[in-house]
């Protein structure tokens, strides 16, 4: 913090914010925000010491022109002008305590707004406060502490219970806070996570658990040749990888979270089961409970840091818990943490055409510069490699996967291309060889033609595909791998659609000025999955169309892949059950898994039909996904699926499917319904699917009986249906985001309809997905152990 005392030269600059906290894109200098109350942001710092529950608290320097003298927070300061949250947390922590800490000890709590009037009025603080708590194990050695005699004066640790009853006594000599209101978190996040008790989080975790039926999904390996089979036991080392590249793209401290509940499962019942249910979900964060957290930073690892402080003779060091937020971050760890859509298309807006598609790119991560000087200052590197900083006035930049995740890749790509000597089959060796250039060159339009043109026994998906994570933007890729063995009957059997995708664009219900014209056949394959890995988290998916770089789209279509055997898991052990309990008895006959999984099918289908690049209003090209950023997810699995709804009404129309499949289709669907809801509305097939279940029974196509049945009516689904297609495929040509905004809005919610049949599931505890098993890789990699 800079001192009144110092020349008006160097006085600090704040950004002004507005009274809701954004940027207006003023700055001034700290004396005039002062004095005329403008909004800015700051940052707390609260050090925690687990094992005495005790808070460290400093004594703020005499010369301070507020609160001078008082103790207060471990550490605090204002963010200047240009300057970015989690950054001034960990310099102002060096600064005035002597503590160096990585960002992964600094744990976000929340937004504390502070509106004061002090010194006869000519102090106005109207703050927006960014709120971090680093957890260390036991109390830092006061004498460790290295303090800035400008700043602060002394330190000291004081219990929770003790500082929160001074300060709601107003003690005199501690600035004011009011602890019955918004800043009163501080205390019950601390209580709330040290009191709890262990007999009832193991039953939560139970009946978390407990949604997940587990399955072993076998395969048959007749037909797959020897060659295959060995180059199958690289490609399944080669996936285990991509699980350590997605773990780190989830959030930066989740690999160690990894790594710590492993290595603890065995202490305790509790213990095991907190491992058993982050391998479910792949972080902290449960997908089936809107993303809220089932572990906290209490759970995570412990590291020490002997160089943090200053050393004291019989001290080891500072041991601190890797901490992760509570809620889940919107821009996983694609983007810095304290990265606001603002900041970035700001940032964006400065960039040559080419910078800005690197940008907005599948490929990329956004890092800043002011991260990097930090690092490299409290570490007493020398800074390399910032030629690019040279005239710049924006602190982020992109870095491409190829460098962020070298070392995964490199190990990755090594063993992709000893498959590809190994397999006997041109086209896996085509793919394999491209997929691992890829990894190292980080161009991968080759690597998924050659996927699209896969013709193999053994079936590989391995790269960054899905964009799910990135809530912020919908912008950046995922790694994901899924491994199988083709089943040629029914892909055989499956030529159908492929061949009718133009035929279905055309006839699309929307106006034909948005209707493309060169709509190519979408090749499907299904295969029995033998092993998966990376963005599989949670629930389980049971086929995807790829890819989504719109640029082959447009040339080349896509392709799609079906995995029978979680189709069938899942149909068996949930869809069955949920239409026994939730549709009338009459029409219970019509659920059966032909018309799952032909809808299924027809869903993967209508991803490659629809919009997908658009021309804007203005004449300029875009693509529907830059247009709608993070409501893409979510509207183009409504789309998909109802507009595969449409299309299989359209073929039997047209005496391609039978008339069975009809009425069966319709139920089946409305079964559907509810089993993807339970996903819960944070992710994008279940708001989808809210969307699509509220939309038809408004319209009538869906009716609820006294005795909390469904049932379809089979005179108004057809309606209902369309008229939602039209809906949701005009929103995406035009890229009308406020529109698909209030789409959303309105009908991607929990209603009470949906409550209903989701209370009953409930009660009856039928699953809500599958928690698969691979024993054919199990073997494999129980080898390689």
């Amino acid at each position: 913090m800079a001192s009144m005392a110092e020349p008006l030269l160097h006085e600090e600059h704040f950004d002004v914010l507005t009274k809701t906290g954004q940027r207006t894109g003023l700055s001034k200098p700290r004396g005039d925000v002062h004095r005329d109350g403008d909004y800015h942001a700051a940052v707390h710092v609260w050090i925690f010491s687990e094992s005495t529950q005790e808070l460290l608290l400093q004594r703020r320097a005499d010369c301070k022109d507020s609160w001078p003298g008082l103790w207060d927070i471990s550490s605090a300061g204002h963010i200047s002008a240009g300057d970015s949250s989690l950054i001034t947390a960990r310099r102002e922590l060096h600064e005035e305590l002597g503590v160096i800490l990585p960002k992964d000890a600094f744990e976000f709590l929340f937004v504390f707004l502070q509106e004061c009037v002090i010194n006869d009025g000519k102090f106005i603080n109207n703050e927006f406060n960014d709120v971090y708590l680093v957890t260390t194990l036991a109390p830092i050695p006061l004498e460790a502490f290295t303090l800035q005699e400008s700043e602060v004066s002394a330190v000291k640790y004081i219990s929770c219970e003790e500082y929160k009853r001074l300060l709601a006594k107003e003690d005199p000599e501690y600035v004011p806070y009011d602890v019955n209101g918004k800043y009163g978190q501080l205390f019950d996040i601390i209580a709330q996570r040290y009191k709890e008790n262990m007999e009832e989080r193991s039953l939560t975790l139970q009946k978390q658990l407990r949604r997940y039926v587990p399955i072993s999904l076998e395969a048959e390996m007749t037909g797959v040749t020897d060659a295959d089979k060995k180059a199958l036991v690289l490609l399944v080392q080669a996936a285990t990888i991509i699980d350590d590249i997605f773990n780190l793209q989830v959030w930066y401290s989740n690999p160690i979270l990894k790594d710590w509940l492993k290595e603890h499962a065995d202490t305790s019942h509790l213990d095991k089961l907190k491992w058993m249910y982050y391998l479910i979900n792949k972080s902290p964060w449960s997908c089936l409970d809107e993303n809220k957290a089932f572990l906290t930073t209490a759970d995570s690892a412990v590291k020490l840091l002997p160089e943090a402080t200053k050393s004291i003779t019989g001290w080891k060091g500072l041991e601190y818990r890797a901490a992760f937020p509570l809620m889940k971050p919107p821009g996983a760890n694609f983007y810095p943490p304290d990265m606001d859509k603002m900041e970035f298309e700001l940032w964006k807006g400065s960039l040559a055409k080419d910078k800005q598609e690197d940008a907005t790119g599948f490929f990329s991560v956004i890092r800043r510069h002011g991260e990097f000087m930090l690092d490299a200052s409290l570490s007493n590197n020398t800074v390399e490699g910032t030629d690019d900083l040279v005239g710049s006035t924006h602190d982020l930049y992109s870095i491409p996967f190829s460098q962020e995740y070298k070392p995964f890749l490199k190990k990755a790509a090594e063993l992709l291309h000893k498959a590809g000597d190994l397999t006997d089959s041109p086209s896996l060796k085509r793919l394999l060889h491209s997929k691992a250039d890829a990894f190292l060159s980080n161009e991968y339009i080759d690597s998924d033609i050659a996927w699209m043109e896969l013709d193999s026994k053994l079936d590989v998906t391995i790269g960054p595909y899905e964009t799910y994570e990135d809530t912020l933007f919908g912008y950046k890729a995922t790694f994901e791998a899924f491994i199988g063995v083709r089943d040629d009957h029914a892909t055989a059997q499956l030529k159908l659609f492929g061949d009718n995708l133009q035929v279905l664009e055309q006839n699309l219900p929307m106006d034909d000025v948005y209707k493309s014209k060169e709509v190519i056949a979408a090749p499907i394959r299904v295969i029995q999955l033998v092993y998966n890995a990376g963005d599989v988290k949670g629930p389980q998916t049971v086929a995807f169309n790829l890819p989504n770089d719109e640029r082959i789209v447009k040339d080349r279509g896509t392709s799609m892949v079906m995995l029978k055997n979680v189709s069938e898991a899942k149909f068996k052990n949930i869809l069955r059950p949920i239409a026994e309990a939730c549709i009338t008895k009459e029409q219970q006959k019509y659920v059966d898994f032909e018309s799952f999984f032909t809808h299924t099918i027809c869903h993967e289908c209508c991803h490659g039909i629809g919009p997908h690049t658009i021309i804007l209003p203005n004449g300029q090209k875009s693509t529907v996904r830059l247009e709608l950023q993070e409501l893409h997810s979510s509207l183009e699995e409504a789309k998909a699926d109802i507009v595969g709804l449409w299309a299989l009404r359209f073929l039997i129309g047209q005496d391609l499917l039978s008339k069975s499949l009809l009425k069966s289709m319709y139920v089946s669907f409305l079964a559907g319904c509810f089993r993807s809801v339970r996903f819960g509305l944070e992710e994008a097939h279940g708001k989808g699917q809210a969307l699509q279940f509220n939309w038809v029974f408004e319209k009538g196509g869906f009716i609820l009986h006294p005795d909390e049945t469904f049932s379809v009516d089979f005179a108004k689904i057809e309606g209902a249906v369309e008229s939602l297609s039209r809906e949701i495929l005009t929103i995406q040509a035009k890229g009308d985001k406020p529109a698909a905004y209030a789409l959303l809005e309105k009908y991607a919610k929990m209603t009470q309809p949906l409550r209903v049949a989701l209370e009953k599931l409930e009660n009856i505890q039928v699953p809500v997905d599958i928690a698969p098993r691979f024993p054919i890789a199990d073997k494999i990699l129980g080898k390689i152990g």
